[in-house]
């Protein structure tokens, strides 16, 4: 049976790799001694509800006036990369990855709020995982970002992707809002969402990467 579904999007924090150890705590401490204090009772729900869209978007929306984010974004970047011995991969996303990639007719891409840098390192360095990339949308890409559907409707211009063809895979609810506002569908990534009921609706729930494969 042919598929319906031949495009692959993904996002990255929290849907191939878990980052939230190294990039989360980093946050909260790079606010208290810029003196923004988080009370000991909002500081879980804050890094969850912040965590998965980029660093500038995160701040502004923690409350950080807008001439102190660019320093802050700096320093967390910094504060974040010295702890990614944090950073691991979701068990299965090797060899989803590799499975999909291998389909004659499918490509995958992605569309992440990591600017080239980010990716650069983890994907093409510590991991040699941009082979299997047919396109690549990072946070310096486009003007909006996530729940905005810019990154995504790039990412399928660069792969020429129809909307039927097309599903992002994420773990955010920005991920989901982002999808359904680029008219394509979302799947879930309920595996390593910090907040898995947001995306309980999602299209395709993902209970482990491997799920990809069953869709078509």
């Amino acid at each position: 049976m042919e598929r319906q579904i031949t495009n692959f999007i993904f996002d990255i924090d929290g849907t191939l790799i878990d980052t939230y150890n190294m990039y989360m705590p980093a946050m909260i401490e790079v606010m208290e001694k810029h003196g923004y204090h988080v009370p000991a009772n909002q500081v879980e729900p804050m890094k969850k509800k912040l965590f998965g869209i980029t660093g500038a978007d995160s701040l502004r929306q923690a409350g950080i006036r807008s001439e102190d984010i660019p320093e802050m974004v700096a320093e967390w970047g910094k504060l974040a990369f010295s702890r990614e011995d944090q950073v691991k991969v979701f068990d299965g996303v090797v060899s989803t990855l590799k499975e999909l990639a291998a389909r004659p007719d499918t490509h995958i891409a992605i569309a992440t709020s990591k600017n080239q840098d980010a990716y650069d390192h983890h994907f093409a360095n510590v991991w040699d995982w941009s082979k299997w990339f047919d396109a690549v949308v990072t946070e310096d890409q486009t003007n909006k970002h996530k729940p905005d559907p810019d990154p995504i409707l790039l990412a399928m211009k660069k792969l020429g992707a129809s909307p039927e063809s097309s599903v992002y895979v994420g773990d955010t609810i920005n991920d989901l809002k982002a999808a359904h506002n680029a008219g394509i569908k979302c799947a879930g990534a309920l595996y390593g969402s910090s907040q898995p009921q947001n995306i309980a609706d999602a299209d395709f729930p993902l209970h482990e990467p491997s799920d990809l494969l069953k869709i078509d």
